[in-house]
């Protein structure tokens, strides 16, 4: 039964992945998610202060760089020659690469952006993590394409003696829309308790809503707003807000007529 899932697997991996025109895909995603590691690793290092890291990039008047900036040049050079020059192979490999370590810096400051304030050391930079999640969650998703994850679902439910051998079609559409029916129901738990990426990919992949629902809500959330003693104690402490601010909001009095 372990080989028939194995067997299924790998079928899906070689004919969704080993397509043409999935290599740039693959590159910029690589990129991006080591750009990101490296970036954020080094921030942390700054930040404790390790005397043999490099330290921040800083003009001669004192004015700090941020590796966004960076990032976003990046974009804009690899934007423009993908765009204008279309490359050939293997020029429009290193492009990918360019473009995906342009996204990691970029994105790893994505809520100073947002903010338009530093905010990468407060709860708010928690938004940059989210951030890259949702867009790694998106970028391997089109690298995959719909039909692998389909394929995977399918041996999965074989799998699990769901269908006998194969699924037929009809039992194949009623298992993906319930599926679908059901992720999108979580990712509007997700919502109310105030986790917007999380709704957004559990809307593509179910089980990251399953998971966001079942999980604590954050305070100030139509969910966490609920919450007393202990448990909006450990909300607070979850998502590191003051208890102050995760009170709920008295009711407006009414006017009298």
């Amino acid at each position: 039964m372990v080989d028939r899932l194995l067997d299924d697997i790998v079928h899906a991996y070689e004919q969704r992945i080993q397509l043409p025109g999935k290599e740039l895909h693959f590159v910029v995603l690589m990129s991006f998610l080591l750009s990101w590691g490296f970036i954020r690793t080094s921030a942390h290092m700054i930040h404790a202060q390790v005397s043999w890291w490099p330290g921040n990039v800083e003009t001669k008047g004192g004015t700090h760089i941020h590796h966004l900036v960076w990032g976003i040049l990046l974009l804009l050079g690899a934007g423009y020659v993908g765009i204008a020059l279309d490359p050939a192979t293997p020029w429009d490999v290193l492009v990918g690469i360019l473009f995906g370590i342009g996204m990691g810096l970029t994105l790893d400051e994505f809520a100073l952006w947002l903010n338009l304030e530093d905010v990468y050391w407060t709860p708010k930079g928690r938004e940059s993590i989210d951030a890259v999640i949702l867009t790694t969650a998106l970028l391997v998703s089109t690298l995959l394409g719909l039909a692998f994850w389909i394929d995977l679902l399918e041996a999965g439910l074989v799998f699990l003696g769901v269908g006998g051998e194969r699924l037929e079609a009809e039992e194949s559409r009623s298992v993906l829309i319930t599926f679908q029916l059901i992720g999108a129901c979580l990712s509007v738990v997700c919502f109310a308790k105030g986790k917007t990426f999380t709704c957004i990919l559990g809307l593509f992949v179910p089980a990251v809503a399953l998971i966001g629902a079942v999980r604590l809500a954050k305070p100030g959330s139509r969910f966490g707003q609920r919450y007393e003693g202990a448990k909006r104690e450990r909300a607070c402490k979850r998502f590191k807000v003051p208890m102050a601010q995760a009170a709920a909001p008295e009711p407006t009095p009414v006017a009298a007529e």
